[in-house]
């Protein structure tokens, strides 16, 4: 496919929405640096409170950039490479809609 059709388009704009709040984009940015942790170390990096860093996790989670695992009492969470590198992908091909 050469250009964003279907399910992609609505698949991009799914990601751009969760994507577009400026907590979110840290907390991605922090995960692909630490590689994974948990809510508790994120709470410490932003100025967020434990609350508001929960939902944006769960927003992340829910368009599938963020996975979660459970680790005893705390959810250890990661960014799902294969659904950013998806994204970029899509990000990409912006330029050929309509070609």
């Amino acid at each position: 496919m050469t250009s964003l059709e279907g399910d992609t388009t609505g698949r991009l704009a799914e990601l751009c929405k969760a994507l577009s709040h400026p907590a979110r984009i840290e907390i991605l940015n922090h995960l692909l640096a630490e590689n994974r942790c948990i809510c508790g170390e994120l709470v410490a990096v932003l100025p967020l409170a434990q609350s508001t860093v929960s939902q944006h996790l769960k927003v992340l989670k829910a368009s599938g950039l963020v996975l979660g695992e459970v680790e005893g009492p705390a959810t250890c969470y990661c960014v799902d490479k294969a659904v950013l590198d998806a994204f970029k992908g899509m990000v990409g091909k912006m330029g050929n809609i309509g070609k």
